[in-house]
């Protein structure tokens, strides 16, 4: 490094090592305040100042011709916004017959790589949930952001993408501001979803935010983001749309392990839509209200974290940015293997390590490019209070890096909440296998008849919490000495708290021999938003300016995840060739393959172009060779076009539905086949179209049955002479 580099990523850390104190300074009130807010100043501008000296681009976006994507994905019906021709409403999209086909595909690649290989049950919950499971989640009373309003006409807003929004006009807006104050106002944006209700209510008053109709807002207030509807039609029950669908698994817990046959560890996993009434939805499919998810829950015990497939991506190297790195030297480690990771402690344990690796696995699969992909490890200071290590899974958007998946390994915090609140046992069987072992337990003695007399209907509640009370050795000591001391003691039940009498229950210290421990499992959590990832693949995928055409346009999707997999098309509108084409689309259905037919009388090169449109990774095409057409010979051959090179090679009529799945199933290349059957088109080329006989043939001009078909389309094999 020259004397006049810096190293960049060591003045991000501390940008973020500063920011980090200026949180802590905010939290706990304490003094110094102004002096490390122009500390972060100063380290924001010599970081700015650094980077546009070395070329450096800190806002790294993936670059793309975004209104070329856009207006390709609503004019081929990919995604188009919901309730059009009624105006539309934010946050909600239609996905048309590509777009559906896409997602189909991107769900069931995910069902293969993880339901199936890894052996999960699979549930469907309701999308509408009650009120006391949602309360007992913390989503009733956590799931909110600030929102102000409009106090003359009541429009809302969310108060950080106002924030956001006005502070990006006043930079763009060409004032002479000092580079302290433009700095000031970069920091502010960058911590506006971090401000409580006062402190931005202060922001807004200092720099004069009004609403667009140039009227006062009202204070910022918590808007909890769920959908509220009620259950029947008395009204009387509050329910809400989901706002995740990991809770149905958590409370299905007990029948899923009994499903499992009482064996630990094991994975749920669901797919479906999840529900958000985002305030300001922004960014298309990534900040929608409604969306599709794929939510894993691993079920293992708390201090059995090891996993026995870990081998298998052990050695696996993710490009990770754990938490130290954050606040300490700023780089992303590329070059260590998940093993180390783990042994290091930069990953909590390897259960967690382990579906990192498998879903980097499954997002480089589907196509994301791995340059564009990184996972990146939660502050503590931003992980929920429960969770023990979290990962985000990050995708280079046009927007920026985009949380697609998060891998979290929550605890036992939700198994833990809904027992609490419902007063069930949620546990599982830990049976030694060493044989018995001596342990000191709890030994419960309960008096029925006295609880009976005492509660009646009650009953029922009491001694179910009391067994609960049972398993809990430190609980059940504590409440056996306030029964002595008072000679009574309160106990929650599901019916409230009741009063439990000396002569009803007593708990004893024991020491026996037991054979197996009941436990409360953890949950390793890998969740996913597919619509998220999809926009993610449409980006990478997209390519404009095709071949010197500005308004050319490709999809180059993986051809596992192309909405049609192959399209078939005649050499011309010429009725005769609908039985073959009907018959090779009949055949690519039977083996599972999307398929489109275009018979229409276009320029066979205006179809593939719109083939290439929608993402089509193979064509197959009849011409007059193919079912002999007057003074043209029969041969039986059709021709495969591939979309990204656009090269093709002629194979037999009935092989070509088999190599067609052979090429989207990934069984074979296209170099592999073309070596087979050779490059059509090309000069040099000697291949076999029949695909066995020995006689040699080349590559010769296609025949066209019409007078003004005599342009070089594709070639077919001849003898040589």
């Amino acid at each position: 490094m020259s004397a006049e580099e810096v190293d960049l990523d060591e003045m991000r850390a501390s940008v973020a090592r500063q920011g980090a104190k200026v949180r802590e300074i905010k939290k706990s009130g304490n003094d110094g305040l102004a002096e490390a807010l122009d500390m972060l100043k100063k380290l924001k501008l010599d970081l700015v100042t650094a980077a546009a000296a070395q070329g450096s681009d800190i806002g790294q976006k993936l670059k793309i011709d975004r209104t070329a994507l856009d207006t390709c994905m609503v004019r081929r019906m990919f995604v188009v916004p919901s309730f059009e021709i009624y105006g539309g409403v934010r946050g909600f999209y239609t996905y048309g017959p590509p777009g559906c086909a896409v997602k189909a595909n991107l769900i069931s690649m995910w069902r293969q790589h993880f339901v199936l290989e890894e052996k999960m049950q699979e549930i469907e919950c309701t999308n509408l949930m009650p009120h006391a499971v949602l309360a007992a989640s913390g989503h009733v009373e956590r799931f909110c952001d600030l929102m102000v309003k409009d106090t003359a006409n009541g429009d809302c807003y969310r108060a950080d993408k106002l924030l956001e929004e006005h502070i990006e006009k006043l930079l763009g807006d060409g004032s002479g501001r000092s580079s302290e104050e433009t700095l000031e106002l970069e920091h502010t944006a960058r911590q506006a979803d971090a401000y409580g209700p006062s402190e931005m209510d202060e922001i807004f008053k200092k720099l004069g935010i009004v609403s667009p109709l140039g009227n006062p807002f009202s204070e910022a207030f918590p808007f909890n983001l769920m959908f509220k509807s009620t259950i029947g039609p008395e009204g009387t029950m509050d329910g809400y749309l989901r706002p995740e669908t990991a809770q149905g698994i958590f409370i299905n817990f007990n029948r899923l392990l009994d499903c499992n046959y009482g064996k630990m560890p094991f994975a749920a996993a669901q797919i479906g839509q999840a529900y958000r009434n985002e305030i300001a939805p922004r960014n298309g499919l990534l900040r929608v209200r409604e969306f599709c998810q794929a939510e894993i829950e691993h079920f293992v015990h708390p201090e059995m974290m090891d996993h026995p497939k870990f081998h298998t991506v052990a050695g696996d190297k993710l490009a990770i940015f754990p938490k130290g790195n954050q606040l300490g030297n700023g780089r992303i480690e590329k070059n260590i293997t998940l093993e180390e990771a783990v042994d290091k402690g930069i990953v909590d344990n390897q259960t967690l390590a382990y579906f990192m690796g498998r879903c980097a696995a499954f997002l480089l699969k589907a196509g994301i490019k791995p340059q564009y992909l990184r996972f990146r490890q939660h502050l503590d200071t931003e992980m929920a209070h429960y969770a023990k290590d979290c990962w985000d899974a990050e995708i280079l958007t046009s927007f920026g890096w985009t949380e697609c998946v998060g891998v979290a390994y929550r605890g036992c915090y939700d198994i833990e909440c809904h027992m609490a609140a419902t007063n069930k046992k949620m546990v599982a069987t830990y049976v030694y296998p060493d044989g018995p072992r001596e342990k000191t337990v709890v030994n419960m003695k309960i008096v029925r008849k006295e609880i009976g007399k005492a509660f009646k209907k009650q009953s029922k509640p009491v001694q179910e919490a009391l067994a609960a009370l049972s398993q809990d050795f430190g609980k059940a000591l504590e409440f056996e000495a306030k029964l002595a001391a008072d000679g009574s003691a309160s106990l929650d039940t599901s019916d409230g708290p009741m009063t439990v009498l000396r002569n009803m229950v007593s708990f004893t210290e024991v020491t026996k021999k037991v054979n197996e421990e009941k436990y409360t499992p953890s949950v390793v959590e890998p969740s996913f938003g597919i619509g998220r990832i999809l926009y993610a693949l449409m980006e990478q995928a997209f390519d404009s300016g095709v071949g010197g055409d500005a308004a050319r346009t490709v999809f180059r999707f993986n051809p596992t995840i192309a909405p049609i997999k192959c399209g078939v098309l005649p050499l011309s509108a010429n009725k005769l060739f609908s039985p073959t084409v009907q018959m090779l689309s009949t055949a690519l259905t039977k083996l599972g393959m999307e398929n489109k037919v275009d018979e229409s009388s276009t320029a066979v090169g205006r179809r593939y172009a719109r083939m290439d449109e929608i993402g089509v990774p193979f064509v197959v095409t009849v011409d007059f060779n193919t079912i002999g057409h007057k003074d043209i010979k029969k041969d039986d051959c059709v021709t495969i076009r591939e979309r990204d090179s656009t090269n093709q090679t002629r194979v037999p009529l009935l092989k070509a539905p088999g190599l067609i799945n052979a090429l989207v199933k990934g069984h074979i290349t296209f170099e592999e086949l073309c070596s087979k059957y050779g490059e059509a088109g090309g000069s040099s080329t000697a291949y076999l179209c029949g695909g066995g006989n020995n006689n040699e043939t080349a590559n010769v001009v296609v025949e066209s049955a019409s007078p003004a078909g005599n342009r070089l389309l594709f070639s077919r094999p001849a003898p040589l002479n």
